[in-house]
């Protein structure tokens, strides 16, 4: 059985963990076919936008403790460098936007890969556990990164230090995800999300987003020249001269990503 389940459906990419008997935790065969499923949505034209979330109970549980214990198995230094970082490095990279799905418990690295997405979604009945220090770890996957810019140093540190679980209400209430809906309409709210962002000038969205990668390493001066160089960029793509039309023409807008 596939660790992951993959098809293209209205121009969203869907990307569903599969392995809901260990809370979708990876292992090597996930990792690397979740980074190759990425790519492939990265190349193809006809995904405008990608959605992530989990199949059963669980969002994703981080790394299987069963391969990371196992002295034989592939080693901290190799499953933080191969299996992890190159998925963070992939959602933040890909000029297309990606809504995280948080169908249940995300923790440890499945909360962080979550945080490292556009847009974050969640089931009310979700929960975002930054697990790592009950076993001695330090948070990986972007999450001393991503955390402490959504929600401010302290309370980041104190979430890493103690392991508390945050609700989604409360991780919406602290601005750690966009929004959470009830569990009875979640998948119905979730798609229409990436739906939404699939139908709209992506090609400006992928500029937002690279441009907001750009806005921690900046100073105001320098992002404000960023902007006015990935502004013309935007101008001149086919969506803006579209979407000026289509108002102009009193019309819907008919963007293709480019």
């Amino acid at each position: 059985m596939s660790t992951i389940i993959h098809q293209i459906e209205n121009g969203v990419g869907y990307i569903r963990l599969n392995r809901p008997d260990k809370y979708n935790a990876f292992i090597q065969e996930m990792a690397y076919e979740m980074q190759s499923i990425l790519k492939t949505y990265e190349a193809d034209a006809t995904v405008r936008a990608i959605y992530i979330t989990g199949n059963g109970k669980a969002f994703c549980a981080g790394e299987d403790l069963v391969e990371a214990a196992d002295p034989n198995g592939p080693g901290m230094e190799f499953i933080v460098a191969n299996h992890f970082n190159p998925i963070i490095q992939l959602i933040r990279s890909i000029p297309k936007p990606i809504v995280a799905a948080v169908n249940g418990v995300a923790a440890g690295a499945g909360a962080n890969i979550a945080l490292a997405c556009d847009v974050v979604i969640a089931t009310e009945s979700a929960s975002f556990i930054q697990a790592f220090s009950k076993i001695g770890l330090i948070p990986d996957s972007g999450g001393t990164y991503f955390l402490p810019r959504l929600i401010g140093h302290q309370k980041a540190s104190a979430l890493m230090m103690l392991g508390d679980k945050v609700s989604a209400a409360e991780a919406e209430r602290l601005g750690m995800i966009y929004r959470y809906v009830s569990d009875d309409v979640f998948e119905e709210e979730s798609h229409k999300i990436a739906e939404k962002l699939a139908s709209m000038p992506t090609y400006g969205i992928g500029l937002t987003k690279e441009i907001l990668n750009k806005t921690w390493d900046q100073n105001l001066n320098q992002q404000l020249e960023t902007e006015k160089i990935y502004q013309v960029k935007a101008g001149d793509s086919h969506d803006h001269k579209e979407g000026m039309t289509a108002f102009l023409q009193k019309r819907k807008p008919n963007f293709i990503g480019k």
